[in-house]
């Protein structure tokens, strides 16, 4: 580790050593970008799910469309702030809250992939209802199903697995957010051994106050470090010293969760209800969010697709000028455009999901991409929904309002978004100062191996094109890839350590990267559709065109983003922020409480 690093940046780079990268390193399509490289065997062919499991998916989704429309009123719901308990109930009868989870721990045993179809229709129909259910069973359930011993699971999953019970994930703190790492709530053993007393306090915890069984975040004592390590344990409100402050907060969006705020204090937990390992509670957070990240795909593309049928709903029925509003061309803009950005997030969606049911080992960059793109790209197509509904839209007897309010939650939950853009390109330089970092065994072999591993963005890898239509985008693809690739070592080799403090730097290639992503999998749907000989011309003939839109605009947004590498107004924006931060405002706000600083 260089010498010049502050104690800060040796501290958080020896914790995502520990929490990302333990153990060999593990090969996947988004870490192959950074190299510049395609791994064909990751992304083709487009994941198709077989007969038997399609239907059953099939069923699933058809029920639950129906069990929307016939019981969930979004608008009550965002107006009362409460889902009705005959709603939860619904749910847990249907399957959905245990939707994942083994017959044998009282669930109906289907996959992701499954899942997220089913959280889509989910999604285009209420946000309060999509977050209510990610919150319980996307991570909630999830860290149960995936680290709990038989017993654990025995003891609690039947009746959540049912929906008679809900979960909840307790991880963030007053000072714990996307810095995950700064959890403060502590767990400490008792003396005789036979659990841990709990002090602290948990908050904006979707389920938090009304929670059965919460997985709570907690610090352990460690002898590597005088912090202590985070360790997960499984808490439950019936516990002597769990407090619920508030178990409804008011706020801005999603107004129908129970978004909750609890206090511990000298909470005993027998050491039976820690979950996994002890000191590994971190790791265990940023495994469960991964599967959360991808559900927030699904929900994303449900509302997406519902402001695009509500979109060409208006512009066929509107006149003005003379014109329906489909024959202005700003109007068809924003359809193209929502309709592309839409089927990019759905394509990535579902190929990640595969990747997760097929048992791969690492889809952690993948999903934190799904997560930025899905959330983005819905903030701008409702407002473009709302846009072409005009002034009617803009009115509450509309749902454009809700859905504005609810989809900013999105781009802040489960990871701030220009979090994960930092995070997505600091992961491609770990790998890549490693690589170039050689395994120090002479000075020629070193440098050799350095001038391998950056001349391989000088060729653009090969991206195989089944179908002729495909090989315009092929090229463009690979050529970005390459370039992507060269523009990562530069930074690297420029900055250096530096480069954990050019977040403009980072978010611009985090950005290149998760657009890079998203059209690799738009480019395999669209090889398979190509070749589907199946599937209707018209319907063919739709998804082609959209498809091949999407491409083109990711491609322009790259170009774009590559540009402002080399020219941008970086070195200004910061000077002006010196100005309004440091000489304008009165200071006496900054040691404030929070709660307690003037608007």
């Amino acid at each position: 580790m260089p010498a010049n690093l502050t104690d800060l940046q040796k501290k958080q780079i020896e914790q995502a050593e520990e929490l990302l990268f333990e153990g060999p390193d593990k090969e996947g399509f988004a870490k192959d970008l950074y190299f510049g490289r395609f791994r064909t065997d990751s992304i083709l062919p487009y994941p198709e799910l077989k007969p038997g499991t399609k239907a059953a998916g099939d069923s699933m989704v058809a029920k639950t469309k129906e069990f929307c429309e016939k019981n969930i009123d979004a608008e009550t719901i965002d107006r009362d702030a409460i889902i009705p308990d005959e709603v939860i109930e619904g749910l847990g009868r249907l399957g959905v809250l245990g939707m994942t989870i083994g017959k044998e721990h009282g669930g109906i045993g289907m996959g992701q992939f499954n899942y997220c179809r089913v959280m889509e229709i989910i999604g285009g129909h209420c946000g309060s209802t999509t977050v209510f259910v990610n919150a319980h069973h996307s991570i909630g359930l999830r860290a149960l199903d995936l680290f709990g011993t038989e017993d654990q699971k025995d003891r609690w999953m039947v009746p959540l697995a049912k929906g008679e019970k809900i979960a909840a994930f307790a991880l963030t703190e007053p000072l714990a957010g996307s810095d995950a790492g700064n959890v403060r709530t502590r767990a400490e053993p008792t003396d005789d051994g036979k659990g841990y007393v709990i002090n602290g306090e948990k908050r904006w915890i979707t389920n938090g106050g009304i929670a059965d069984v919460l997985t709570v975040m907690a610090r352990t004592p460690d002898r590597s470090t005088p912090d202590g390590k985070i360790t997960a344990f499984l808490v439950t409100p019936d516990m002597e010293g769990f407090e619920v402050l508030q178990a409804r907060m008011d706020k801005v969006g999603i107004r129908g969760t129970a978004t909750g705020e609890m206090k511990f204090t000298d909470m005993y937990v027998p050491k039976e209800n820690v979950l996994g390992e002890v000191g590994k509670g971190l790791k265990l957070a940023l495994t469960v969010l991964d599967f959360g990240r991808t559900t927030f795909g699904a929900g994303c593309t449900g509302a997406a697709k519902f402001c695009i049928e509500r979109m060409v709903a208006r512009a066929n029925s509107r006149a003005q000028f003379g014109k329906t509003l489909g024959e202005f061309e700003l109007v068809r803009g924003k359809i193209a455009e929502a309709a592309a950005d839409m089927y990019a997030m759905e394509s990535a969606t579902y190929h990640t999901a595969s990747l997760i049911d097929s048992g791969a080992e690492d889809y952690m960059v993948e999903t934190a991409m799904i997560k930025i793109f899905a959330s983005d790209q819905l903030w701008r197509i409702v407002n473009d929904c709302l846009q072409i509904w005009g002034g009617k839209g803009f009115f509450n007897d509309q749902p454009f309002e809700r859905m504005m309010r609810d989809a900013r939650l999105n781009l802040i939950g489960e990871g701030a978004n220009d979090v994960l853009r930092c995070f997505i390109a600091s992961v491609g330089f770990r790998h890549l100062g490693k690589e170039l970092k050689g395994d120090n065994s002479g000075f020629v072999k070193t440098w050799t191996h350095r001038a391998s591993v950056m001349s391989e963005s000088f060729v653009a890898p090969k991206i195989p094109v089944k179908h002729e239509h495909m090989r315009f985008f092929s090229r463009a693809l690979s050529k970005q890839i390459g370039q992507f690739s060269w523009q990562m070592k530069l930074a690297l080799a420029k900055h250096q350590e530096g480069i954990l403090d050019r977040q403009y730097v980072q978010a611009r290639l985090g950005d290149i990267a998760t657009e890079l992503f998203m059209a690799s999998c738009v480019y395999s749907r669209m090889t398979s559709l190509l070749v589907n000989g199946t599937i209707p011309e018209p319907d063919k003939e739709q998804e082609f065109k959209t498809g091949r839109l999407y491409l083109r605009l990711a491609q322009m947004r790259n170009e774009k983003r590559f540009d402002a590498l080399k020219f941008n107004l970086d070195e200004e924006m910061e000077a002006v922020a010196d100005v309004w931060l440091k000489d304008t405002f009165d200071k006496n706000w900054v040691n404030k409480p929070e709660g307690e600083i003037d608007p």
